[in-house]
């Protein structure tokens, strides 16, 4: 197994050795630190010293079995890192068992699940762990079948020996089995041979999730664990006073218990109803939050106060200028499933089941909350239905297990929908001024300034001491800092580039929400793109190809061109945009049409935002190597959903120290009304040797071309995102106590 970490380095040296070819017509652009190491080589260099543990377990019917050090919410990991075992193995995929592993603080920083990085950092120890056991299994074979190692080939599950020799797998796995840990050499295979590997395969899970058998963390049978939820502050991070009635509500039907916790009021009964009930039967005495008063003007003041000053003056009779700023409104980072967590606490001991991306961090929090050992606290991770950065912080495992302490009971805790709107993460406001400088056909110089509202890293790198770095006063900024120039860069030679980040005000529960920063810095990038096409008289694609620093990313660029057939005659009030973004060793390029015609924008739909409609995108990917370009595929297209919602329709209004929004209904997620009737995914050939980074691709790359596409049709560059966010809100707000709204009444009515 030591093989593992040296194989890791070996490829990543490889990697960083090969130099991007540079743009030749274009002044070129010094090398931003991401292009040089970026968040994904952090994360996966930080898993080396703890890549010798995974392993593989080959059992007595034949199959194999892997508990994989991440999180699965839905993004497909188990089933790619189930081809990467059925490939060395030589196993069929349907008889390769993924599971997720507990939290294991050995493992150190090999049990995060974010930034993209599971594929590229699992890569090569799963095909280790898996050559590893396919060579136990052929020494065996060996033995019994009294023939050389040489003379036998492994398929479909068996080992084939001379003369016609056939044995299954699972007549080996105990005989193969090693009483000692040794370091052995092994030979990966050679591209040239996979089988599994770069084939598209359909989900391991599909069946368990489209029957309703999949189990969630909602769905386990933990004795003694009833339903509890909290009753939240009418404002963000309200504290509580005193309960007034808790005796009154305590007596209600199938209430257990009603116990003050850090965040609220929690109640436990027999049934989430009989909890919705009591939490809306509670007169709580609440004191102020931590953005007591606030409303999106405060914010945006503040923001603008802390925004660093650009550099470069401009030269008015040198030089001209495209100089503009762009506002990003909060929002949402509610998954489709809430915040949940099952516990059992006790005196010595403690079990907690949920989904977790960082559940090393959360099992060592939870024990310091509970003054208990790390050892007495096991955290179980659940598959997860949806995150996309969310369940990288525990809060609802962490109340959970307060609950639990507090009742002296097992619980269910289950946030209610408008939980997640009203107190949960989200991604933050921000601003991003930028000033592009250019004359005689060549861009000089390019300055942007990203200003946020603080976002918390308090996860760390996934375990307690990063995390408590990532809280302290000025850990956190250096944190943030770290992240953004980790994350960001230019595409393009634009001569003397920066990126700075400066946050502000961090009274908000935020959250790296999926891509991080690079959605806002790439949307407002790629508009001034435009607007330096426009001011040099050239078509905004063919500027883009010109002044782009690798080949990878014009391939990806002309594909979508291609497809897209781009520069097509439109109607007025419709147009196309592109875009490109690359991020963790991989790009993409993203061309959008959009209709902006007043037959389209006022479209009425009972309780909804319309607006622009984007009637077709065209996504081209290259990430090096795709594990399961069908699972890319399926990646790509919910990115580009996201990119159409924060794009156009969905964010969160904030008025008094509160968010506006309190369900889906309000929150304007795209809707099957406004996604693209015509969508194609163009999975590039492989590029390199490994996986890039995927699951956040396509969020930045479809905002931006979105964006861009807007702005050509409108004839106007568009400065607030999302574009709808000044118009009238579309619904009544939801009272703010009680903290959860009344039952719908009239469903039937909305069916259509």
């Amino acid at each position: 197994m030591l093989a593992a970490s040296t194989l890791t380095v070996a490829a990543e040296f490889g990697e960083a050795a090969t130099a991007p070819s540079r743009a030749a017509a274009a002044i070129p652009s010094p090398p931003e630190p991401s292009e040089l190491y970026d968040l994904n080589d952090l994360l996966t260099d930080a898993t080396l010293p703890t890549a010798n543990l995974i392993s593989i377990q080959v059992h007595a019917d034949g199959t194999a079995s892997f508990a994989l050090p991440r999180a699965e919410v839905g993004q497909g990991v188990t089933t790619s890192s189930a081809m990467l075992i059925a490939e060395e193995l030589d196993l069929p995929l349907d008889r390769v068992h993924v599971t997720l592993a507990d939290a294991r603080p050995e493992l150190l920083f090999n049990q995060l699940t974010g930034g993209s990085n599971t594929t590229i950092s699992t890569y090569t120890p799963i095909r280790v762990a898996a050559t590893l056991a396919r060579g136990r299994l052929l020494a065996a074979a060996a033995e019994q079948l009294n023939a050389s190692v040489t003379e036998l080939t492994t398929k479909a599950g068996t080992v084939l020996g001379p003369g016609g020799a056939v044995v299954g797998y699972g007549e080996l796995a105990v005989k193969a089995a090693s009483p000692t840990i040794v370091p052995v050499p092994v030979t990966l295979k050679d591209a040239g041979q996979f089988t599994v590997i770069g084939t598209p395969r359909n989900r391991i899970d599909a069946l368990e999730a489209v029957t309703g058998r999949k189990q969630f963390a909602m769905d386990l049978a933990v004795p003694g664990a009833l339903p509890a939820m909290i009753c939240r502050p009418p404002t963000i991070n309200g504290t509580v006073r005193s309960v007034r009635n808790a005796d009154t509500v305590r007596a209600m039907p199938g209430i257990t218990d009603v116990v003050p916790v850090t965040t609220g009021v929690a109640v436990r009964g027999r049934t989430f109803g009989q909890c919705i009930d009591a939490v809306r039967a509670l007169d709580v005495d609440w004191g102020p939050g931590t953005e007591e008063g606030t409303s999106e003007a405060d914010v945006l003041a503040e923001l603008r106060r802390a925004e660093l000053p650009l550099v470069i003056p401009p030269l008015p009779l040198l030089t001209k200028a495209v100089d503009l700023r762009f506002t990003f409104h909060f929002a949402s980072n509610s998954a489709l499933e809430t915040n949940c967590a099952v516990a059992d606490v006790r005196p010595d001991r403690a079990e907690i089941w949920g989904s977790l991306k960082s559940p090393i961090v959360a099992q060592e929090t939870i024990a310091a909350d509970l003054g208990l050992p790390v050892s007495a606290v096991t955290v179980h991770v659940t598959q997860g239905g949806g995150s996309f950065g969310r369940k990288l912080f525990f809060d609802g495992a962490r109340e959970a297990a307060e609950v639990s302490r507090a009742t002296g009971k097992p619980v269910r805790l289950m946030w209610h929908r408008t939980d997640d709107f009203r107190q949960g993460r989200t991604h933050p406001m921000s601003l991003s001024r930028v000033r592009a400088t250019y004359t005689l056909g060549q861009v000089v110089g390019y300055e942007q300034r990203h200003t946020s509202v603080g976002t918390d890293f308090g996860h760390g790198l996934g375990e307690i001491v990063t995390a408590l770095a990532a809280k302290l006063p000025v850990g956190d900024l250096g944190f943030s800092e770290t992240i953004f120039e980790l994350t960001q860069q230019t595409p393009y030679e634009f001569g003397v580039t920066t990126q700075l980040l400066a946050e502000a005000d961090r009274g908000f529960n935020t959250g790296s929400m999926r891509n991080i920063y690079s959605p806002n810095v790439r949307t407002a990038q790629e508009l001034v793109v435009d607007q330096l096409a426009k001011g040099m008289g050239q078509d905004p694609y063919a500027f883009r190809r010109r002044f782009l620093k690798d080949a990878r990313a014009r391939a990806v660029l002309d594909a979508v061109a291609t497809a897209g057939n781009w520069g097509r005659a439109m109607p007025a009030g419709t147009a196309q945009g592109i875009a490109l973004h690359p991020e963790y060793h991989g790009v993409v390029a993203v061309l959008a049409e959009i209709d902006c015609r007043p037959p389209t924008t006022g479209r009425k739909i009972p309780d909804a935002y319309t607006g622009p409609r984007v009637t077709k995108v065209v996504c081209a990917v290259d990430v090096g190597l795709a594990v399961n370009p069908r699972g890319l595929q399926a990646q790509m297209m919910g990115g580009i959903m996201d990119g159409i919602a924060v794009a156009l329709t969905s964010s969160l209004h904030l008025e008094n120290g509160r968010f506006l929004e309190g369900s889906w209904d309000h929150y304007y997620y795209t809707r099957q009304w406004n996604s693209p009737p015509e969508l194609q995914i163009v999975v590039m050939p492989p590029t390199t040797g490994a996986p890039g980074g995927a699951g956040e691709l396509a969020v930045a790359g479809a905002m931006a071309a979105v964006a861009c596409a807007y702005g050509r049709a409108t004839g106007t560059v568009p400065t607030t995102f999302p574009v709808n966010h000044g118009e009238p809100l579309g619904f009544e707000p939801l009272p703010a106590v009680p903290p959860i709204p009344a039952s719908p009444t009239d469903g039937l009515s909305r069916v259509s």
